[in-house]
């Protein structure tokens, strides 16, 4: 009703906010996937980092629940909901998630303590979104030294969570680069789009740039539908 502009978005997140004591992972992928078009559309505007407040209170009391690490008798909803919740805590700059993040990212990447599967994307993009060079760096050479090409494509699609322009480039250029799969390479420029609204303008340019390799490398493919979709 509100997208059709029956109702005040206001009343949406009157009833996002009932969810708070939520347990089910289905309504909060729900939840989340409002909200990140929500917040897409008030990157536009002075609202953004109101929004960005309102992330962290809807999802920080389920964040403190979960916390960190498995409890027994969980099931794999529980792995994905925390999965999620950590995952959006980070990208809306939760401190404590934040600071978290950055350290089980050093034990990792110093090979300390390796992050379980699930809670690998939340990470990395949490670092992403509020790093820089040396932090992109890291995680090129994480993806260089990944013999698995799940985690590859896992590194990928997170990259695009880096917010300074010159960064966002680089990713871009590495989107087209040998180190990526063509068939990959949509995932990565997807990412750049998704991540930010200074992400989005880039990925739009640099479509356009460089449409003619684009189009010679999917033909007429699905590939090339879901790259204009993103």
């Amino acid at each position: 009703q509100a997208r059709a502009g029956i109702i005040s978005t206001v009343e949406v997140l009157k009833v996002m906010e009932a969810f708070v004591n939520e347990p089910n992972y289905t309504v909060w992928s729900d939840l989340s996937c409002n909200l990140g078009i929500l917040s897409t559309l008030l990157s536009h505007t002075d609202f953004h980092e109101e929004i960005q407040a309102f992330v962290r209170d809807v999802f920080s009391p389920i964040g403190e629940r979960l916390g960190w690490d498995p409890k027994p008798g969980e099931g794999h909803l529980d792995a994905l909901l925390r999965g999620l919740v950590l995952g959006k805590l980070g990208k809306a700059g939760h401190k404590a998630t934040l600071e978290e993040a950055r350290r089980r990212f050093k034990d990792h990447v110093e090979g300390k303590h390796i992050l379980s599967a699930d809670l690998r994307s939340p990470v990395y993009g949490t670092v992403l979104k509020h790093g820089d060079s040396s932090t992109l760096d890291t995680m090129l050479k994480l993806h260089k030294q990944a013999d698995m090409q799940e985690e590859k494509n896992r590194i990928e699609r997170v990259l695009g969570a880096i917010s300074q322009p010159e960064l966002i480039q680089k990713v871009l250029t590495f989107a087209l680069s040998e180190e990526v799969r063509p068939q990959d390479t949509v995932s990565v420029i997807g990412g750049v789009a998704g991540g930010s609204k200074q992400g989005r303008k880039a990925a739009w340019k640099f479509v356009r740039d460089n449409w003619e390799e684009l189009y010679n490398r999917y033909q007429g493919g699905f590939l090339i539908s879901r790259l204009i979709k993103v």
